[in-house]
């Protein structure tokens, strides 16, 4: 019970903190569900992660859509690549197999690192950096598509590699980016469970367990993003940074050194 509450209040941390930053969580709440619950790096796993990925996109979403964050023109471009990467994603990991866990690991560890290389460049330049970039089509679906496979693959709303996206190729300002990432994230996580779902033939965890934590993740997301909405951009960005490191120090004693 002890470790159950420290999941729950976790999970909604990790929630509220994301929330504002437009990600889903997966790069936090899958180390907490293999490290803290001790769950196996499997594909329950990867759903449940992606579950608590979709509540947290749900919640922020709602409140950025009220504030006119999204633009809806925008997920419509880029979310069919995108769901194309998803469902490519879940076969991928499918046939991995037994093999998983160390590629997860590695592949997450390099999308941590290269998310702290563009939040440390953004927090470098500073407000500089807040406006949109041009617009470019091509690289705008290419990113998307890679987005959607990463969601797949780490259990993740891939917030890390679309905000940048449709920030730089996508002509959106920061905040933009960050709605715009969530509704991407609304019809692409879900393909990835689908998908990974329907080509599962082990066990889930229990059903309570699966209405429980995405309640948390709900509820912190929803609070996390009206809190989050009036908080400056480098005071988030500085918060996102830190948890970065704390998660890349994790998978690489892991990898590493197996601690």
């Amino acid at each position: 019970m002890d470790a159950l509450l420290v999941v729950l209040i976790a999970v909604l941390l990790t929630a509220f903190m994301f929330a504002p930053l437009g990600l889903g969580g997966g790069m936090l709440f899958v180390p907490i569900l293999h490290y803290v619950a001790g769950w196996p790096l499997d594909t329950a796993t990867l759903v449940v992660s992606l579950l608590l990925t979709l509540s947290v996109s749900l919640g922020s979403g709602a409140v950025h859509h009220r504030e006119g964050l999204i633009d809806v023109p925008t997920v419509r471009k880029v979310a069919p690549i995108a769901m194309l990467g998803a469902a490519a994603g879940s076969v991928i990991v499918h046939l991995l197999g037994n093999t998983l866990d160390p590629v997860f690991k590695a592949l997450a560890l390099a999308l941590v690192v290269w998310a702290c290389v563009k939040v440390g460049r953004r927090l470098r330049h500073g407000a500089a950096e807040k406006d949109g970039g041009s617009l470019r089509p091509v690289q705008l679906r290419v990113g998307a598509g890679f987005g959607g496979g990463a969601s797949a693959v780490l259990a993740i709303g891939a917030g890390a590699i679309y905000i940048p996206v449709l920030n730089q190729f996508g002509g959106l300002p920061t905040r933009r980016a960050i709605g715009t990432s969530l509704g991407v994230m609304l019809l692409v996580v879900p393909v990835a469970i689908l998908v990974h779902a329907s080509l599962h033939a082990g066990g889930w965890p229990e059903a309570w367990v699966l209405v429980l934590l995405p309640a948390c993740a709900f509820s912190g997301a929803v609070l996390g993003a009206r809190v989050g909405l009036n908080l400056p951009d480098l005071v988030i960005l500085r918060v996102f940074l830190c948890l970065l490191v704390v998660i890349a120090v994790r998978y690489a004693s892991d990898l590493f050194f197996g601690l």
